[in-house]
């Protein structure tokens, strides 16, 4: 299975970031600890996120599915992460850097009903980072959405960062290859716009 080609993304200076914001989506128990769709290999990223964020010391909104019991995504996908159980609640080791959060129903952040008072303000920001999983799924639905209003509202002045270091997928063998699909995901927001980095640096 072909995986990404990682020496093709180039590492950035956190100098050369300007007035950012950092969305860490779904880092939560569903999709590390417990439940039906969690995968202990998200739990990879979780240094290089509280790195980024000790790094930028920004604002930084954390995003949590957090369904309804009788969601329709669940004719999608197992039941997971529901509201009030702790499968929809922020893993313990990022807990510290929570500063506010956001809640979705979907796999789409741009979708979720706070995100309307982000986009109200975001011109405080210019550098608006992604991070979070799962890169093929929630990563690259909201980086796509998002990047496609700024270009509808021709908002020259903000790029979508995503550093690879920080986002990952889930695996099931011959089902969900997460090594195919974090490389599918990122060459196409890479081809759609999205600025694609290997890591941000101090």
């Amino acid at each position: 299975m072909a995986k990404l080609n990682k020496n093709a993304f180039s590492p950035i200076s956190s100098s050369s970031i300007q007035n950012p914001v950092v969305f860490v989506v779904d880092m939560i128990n569903g999709f590390i600890e417990e439940g039906a769709l969690h995968d202990e290999r998200i739990r990879g990223i979780v240094p290089a996120i509280q790195k980024l964020l000790h790094t930028l010391d920004c604002p930084s909104i954390f995003v949590c599915d957090q369904h309804d019991p009788d969601a329709r995504e669940f004719q999608s996908y197992p039941s997971h992460c529901v509201i009030t159980t702790q499968e929809s609640e922020i893993i313990d080791a990022l807990k510290p850097y929570v500063k506010e959060c956001f809640f979705k129903n979907s796999t789409n952040t741009f979708l979720c009903p706070d995100f309307p008072s982000f986009l109200s303000k975001i011109d405080q920001y210019k550098d608006i980072v992604i991070t979070g999983c799962c890169t093929d799924l929630c990563i690259l639905q909201f980086a796509l959405s998002l990047n496609a209003w700024l270009n509808e509202h021709n908002k020259k002045e903000h790029r979508v960062l995503l550093p690879i270091d920080c986002v990952e997928t889930y695996d099931i063998p011959s089902v969900h290859e997460a090594d195919f699909w974090n490389k599918v995901a990122i060459e196409n927001m890479a081809a759609n716009g999205i600025v694609c980095v290997s890591q941000i640096m101090e």
